[in-house]
């Protein structure tokens, strides 16, 4: 009998009681993981927290924003015991997720380092019932001012449609910094002087763009500070010229059917489905080809490749300029309007086509309307375009000379006869070329102010 009554107390008491106490002392440690959107704090800035307890419970999460000596509460959550619930005590909350603004600037702390410090405690009755305890730090920084810009040219002439240079400095580190002209924005580089704190830009107008356009230089720090400032410069107005081109059934006949792009000629339900995919190419599958031709551009090297004035194809007359406003017809119909991004230069059949200067060769490739294209990388988000072409005689990657032959002129894409259209791209804007092909000009509003720079720096 007294066998059984040990036994029958050993079932009901001791294990029951010897399974809660070794539940309510367990030493498994809270999980705490962190997301820092950055190691800057800024505005608006946001800490993702998230807790978890397997065992008895949170008790507390505390997460302090400390620096020196200095410690402020940013968030301190306690979550109270529910008491016995069948188990075992404790709060019963396994994990919670939190979003906390750090408005570290209410705390009057100082531009420096600082760390974010997460605790959490649960229900665990060790450390006379104190709990286990989880502490994880992150070490930020706290970085309120904006950066330093100091003008170094003095020169910035540009004309509607063209280009100018900026040459400026910084006094921080992982500064983003570059010219903003009205919504586009053109990075400006270090590499172009021994000082890696000397940046330089090359900007421009596009063809919409003339005189009461704002421009800026602006800079960006990590911590998400930034400052902006203008610059002296004269912008020249121009106008562009009008042009129409009648579109002849012979020219749809020839080049139309050679356009895919995943739409056949059945596609299309008119009386003139040939037209009517010329209109569709003419409208929507230009951009997209253009976007195709200055992707690239965002490869650019801080590299100056060049000095001397770019080459034009030898011996050729322009069969059409930058930024004409053409105006398609059709049997006297008026059926679309785009404006030429390019110059297009008409010699001889299959021309031999030069680099117009040194570079790195970006891309070579069969861009829609622009046929066999070659783009040429000359530095600093400066780059030549040349479309049309017959054959291609370089690789993508080649570095080439002012003069090396690039390939031959053709009437590949959407040509009307064998030339070459040649474009320049600053960052992601086409530019008018005939700036780039006068020495005078070069010499006056780019080497000027690279010279210009050298002088201040010896």
């Amino acid at each position: 009998m007294k066998k059984y009554f040990v036994l029958f107390f050993v079932l009901l008491v001791v294990l029951p009681l010897g399974w809660f106490f070794f539940n309510e002392f367990e030493g498994k440690a809270p999980t705490i993981k962190v997301e820092l959107p950055s190691v800057y704090l800024q505005k608006d800035y946001t800490l993702s927290v998230k807790v978890g307890d397997v065992g008895t419970g949170l008790r507390k999460v505390r997460v302090l924003l400390v620096q020196g000596g200095k410690e402020e509460v940013i968030m301190n959550r306690d979550y109270p015991s529910l008491g016995y619930r069948g188990a075992f005590m404790g709060s019963q909350v396994k994990d919670e997720t939190y979003e906390i603004p750090v408005d570290f600037w209410k705390y009057g702390m100082q531009d420096g380092k600082a760390i974010l410090k997460i605790t959490a405690f649960d229900y665990s009755w060790r450390g006379w019932n104190r709990g286990n305890e989880t502490t994880v730090e992150r070490d930020v920084i706290i970085d309120t001012k904006p950066p330093s810009i100091e003008i170094l040219t003095n020169k910035h002439n540009i004309t509607r449609g063209g280009s100018g240079l900026i040459i400026y400095r910084l006094f921080e580190d992982n500064i983003t910094s570059g010219v903003e002209v009205g919504p586009n924005f053109f990075p400006g580089y270090p590499g172009m002087f021994s000082d890696k704190n000397i940046h330089a830009a090359f900007f421009a107008l596009s063809f919409e763009q003339g005189p009461g356009i704002d421009l800026n230089i602006k800079a960006q720090d990590p911590a998400g500070n930034v400052s902006k400032r203008g610059f002296y410069h004269y912008i020249r107005d121009r106008k562009f010229k009008t042009d129409v081109l009648n579109i002849s059934d012979g020219f749809l006949a020839a080049k139309i059917p050679e356009f895919d792009n995943g739409i056949g000629n059945d596609s299309f339900s008119t009386d003139n489905p040939l037209l009517e995919k010329f209109i569709h190419i003419n409208r929507v599958v230009r951009p997209d080809n253009i976007k195709t031709v200055l992707e690239p551009i965002k490869a650019t090297e801080n590299i100056l490749y060049w000095r001397d004035s770019f080459l034009r194809l030898p011996g050729s007359a322009n069969r059409a300029n930058f930024a004409d406003h053409r105006i398609y017809k059709y049997k006297g119909k008026e059926i679309d309007r785009q404006v030429h991004m390019g110059i297009d230069l008409a010699s001889v059949a299959r021309a031999p086509v030069p680099a117009a200067n040194g570079g790195r060769i970006l891309a070579v490739d069969h861009v829609g309307i622009f046929g066999n294209t070659v783009l040429i990388d000359h530095g600093f988000g400066l780059t030549t375009q040349y479309a049309h072409l017959s054959s291609i005689a370089v690789s993508r990657g080649d570095i080439v000379q002012r003069g090396d032959i690039i390939g031959r002129t053709g009437e590949t894409g959407l040509a009307g006869g064998d030339h070459l259209h040649f474009g320049v791209a600053v960052n992601k804007v086409f530019v008018n070329p005939v700036e780039w092909w006068d020495a005078t000009w070069i010499k006056n509003n780019i080497l000027h102010n690279i010279d210009e720079v050298k002088a201040q720096l010896r």
